[in-house]
């Protein structure tokens, strides 16, 4: 028996984008998301559908963000193309439920690692669509996974996020419970690497030593693993309860970010765990797969600390990490990064990736992320509501209209905000007819206060309002926000407001590449670039006090030029060293100009950017 969750996910079928979050998904489709199955050989040419090119995990990551993709904007040119893969790969299944493209005698070496994943995949097709074959498809995958790995034990990918073949696990447990579901699920836990004993005795507060490469310090591993005890323990009877698994998951993200965080909320990693210092990056794949586990955990725990995390990853980590009209991607991003041009392997700072790693492009590095990075804007979009047993929640923040039933009457909820440009948002409730349900509000943990009308929020918790609703009713949300200095392991410091990182915007000088490198081509608009700085970049904070100032949201929220908020305050110039395109870590921290009138935008927001800066007053204080 499964453990119901606290709060179900709705369908693309019943919730839509709207505003800024509706632009994004529009310009992700305009971009390179919306466009890989046309120019990339691994998703056009795959094996998944007949072709010749990559046979494991890059069309179901590609799929498992186009899909919802093409339904949030209802596009039925997108719609078309999802289903020719969906209808290809169903095509191409075993009598014995087999999936993935692999010939018989190979699939004692394949990495069942895509099986989870493609399972996965075909379940939010049939959220999308209804299509009445999934459910025969996922069932006969999940079988077929059940007597493989009795005979070839977990290993590999497949053996560190075993948890993730849970998710179309539990979706068909819903809806055809059988008994061998419960000990399949035991049989990947038992094969899989136990993160339980992993977060409760970490061993891991330093970065392995350069080009040591690990499955247990791997960044997106445990970006997903930050779900895998929550997700075990809606089994009914496993020994631990959904909220003492909360605890052990809040456990896990409290030490990854305090050994290894950055000021976004997420935690380095390139490939593997990289320490805390303002120049190290994390993979753009595993921010986006730290999103799905918060979705995934406010799911199943209802804990609001999850939404707080979702919105400062939403906000920081995924829009900086593509460029602004998301043709091109990094591989990894850093906290400061004045400058992204092609470095040495002497004088890279990453501990496992190459070079190129922060480049802005097509596949830099690896390319995983190329595909992956779809899913983080229309899964964040699939999260504003859902469904609670006695009404609905808000549980991100983000412009969505929802059209549902609630007790069997048409109900239309809509949340209006241009947040997290401003500082609140207004929820309208529209009732065919009187019908009584709660409504659960979100005040972010973030925040210093907020109000719902004239009642007072406690930030952190949701907000029970329960009544009768009929007709049309609206609830405005109020916050206030404080801006914070907030002191880095490095003894430097970065400023907060509300869910809101700020850097400083460095000019960009964006040099194209074009060429072609294994068979895959390179040109614009999917080319890549080295990016240059045309402005100074080496600051100081010369003031604790910043106010902001409001603007209009452009046509690309996450651009320097469209930024809707600013911070304006005092910097000061220093000396800060770079050596032919590698950042000094920490300055020398001289002053050499007076203090000056800057604005800082929103870290999601730039390319080029400076975060974390000395602060001029505090410059002699201890780390």
């Amino acid at each position: 028996m499964l453990q119901p969750l606290k709060y179900v996910p709705y369908t693309a079928k019943e919730l839509r984008p709207a505003g800024w979050l509706r632009r994004q998904l529009e310009i992700q489709a305009e971009g390179l998301s919306g466009h890989l199955d046309e120019i990339w050989p691994d998703i056009r040419d795959s094996r998944w559908i007949g072709g010749d090119k990559e046979g494991w995990e890059r069309v179901p990551y590609w799929l498992d963000g186009f899909i919802p993709l093409a339904w949030l904007l209802d596009r039925d040119d997108l719609k078309a193309r999802a289903a020719r893969y969906i209808d290809a790969i169903l095509a191409r299944q075993k009598p014995d439920g087999w999936i993935c493209p692999c010939a018989d005698e190979e699939r004692a070496q394949y990495d069942v690692w895509a099986a989870f994943l493609i399972g996965k995949v075909l379940t939010v097709y049939h959220d999308c669509t209804a299509d009445p074959r999934i459910e025969d498809a996922v069932c006969g995958l999940l079988r077929s996974l059940d007597r493989h790995v009795d005979a070839h034990t977990l290993f590999s990918w497949g053996q560190s996020r075993w948890f993730e073949c849970l998710i179309p696990l539990f979706w068909l447990w819903e809806r055809r419970p059988e008994d061998w579901m419960r000990k399949f699920a035991h049989k990947l836990r038992l094969q899989g690497v136990d993160y339980r004993a992993l977060f409760s005795d970490w061993q891991f507060e330093k970065p392995d030593e350069k080009g040591r490469w690990t499955y247990l310090t791997h960044v997106v591993n445990l970006a997903m693993a930050l779900k895998a005890e929550a997700l075990y323990s809606r089994i009914t009877g496993c020994g631990t309860t959904v909220e003492e698994a909360n605890a052990l998951c809040r456990r896990a993200i409290g030490l990854l970010q305090r050994d290894h965080g950055m000021p976004t909320g997420h935690f380095t990693g390139d490939e593997c765990l990289s320490g805390t210092s303002p120049i190290q990056g994390s993979e753009l794949c595993s921010v986006v797969e730290a999103m799905y586990s918060c979705e995934q955990l406010l799911s199943v725990t209802g804990d609001s600390f999850w939404g707080d995390l979702l919105e400062r990853l939403a906000f920081n980590a995924l829009p900086a990490a593509t460029s602004p009209d998301m043709w091109t991607h990094q591989y990894d991003q850093m906290t400061n990064q004045p400058q992204c041009s092609r470095l040495s392997p002497e004088k890279t700072p990453f501990r496992t990736n190459s070079g190129e790693s922060h480049l802005f492009g097509l596949e830099p590095n690896f390319g995983c992320c190329t595909a992956n990075f779809s899913q983080g804007w229309p899964k964040f979009a699939l999260s504003v509501f859902m469904r609670a047993e006695d009404g609905v929640a808000v549980t991100a923040i983000a412009p969505a209209v929802l059209e549902t039933e609630v007790g069997g009457v048409p109900v239309r909820i809509e949340l209006e905000t241009d947040y997290p440009f401003r500082d609140g948002y207004r929820v309208k409730v529209k009732a065919e007819r009187p019908v009584e349900f709660a409504l659960y509000l979100r005040a972010p943990g973030f925040v210093s206060g907020a109000l719902a009308g004239e009642r007072e929020l406690v930030p952190g918790e949701e907000c029970r309002i329960f009544r009768r609703w009929e007709g049309e009713e609206s609830i405005p949300v109020s916050f206030a926000m404080e801006s914070t200095l907030r002191r880095r392991p490095s003894g430097m410091y970065v400023l907060d407001r509300g869910p809101l990182l700020f850097s400083l915007p460095v000019g960009e000088r964006w040099e194209k590449r074009e060429y072609t490198r294994g068979g895959v081509e390179r040109r614009f608009p999917w080319c890549d670039y080295e990016l240059f700085p045309t402005t100074r970049w080496a600051y100081a904070f010369a003031s604790r006090e910043w106010e902001p100032e409001f603007g209009e949201i452009g046509a690309y929220p996450f651009s320097p030029e469209s930024a809707g908020i600013a911070m304006r305050g005092k910097l000061a110039g220093i000396e800060w060293g770079m050596e032919d395109g590698l950042l000094e870590e920490c300055p020398v921290g001289v002053q050499n100009s007076a203090p000056e009138w800057k604005k800082l935008i929103p870290y999601g927001c730039t390319s080029l950017r400076m975060t974390e800066l000395p602060l001029l007053s505090a410059q002699k204080q201890p780390i």
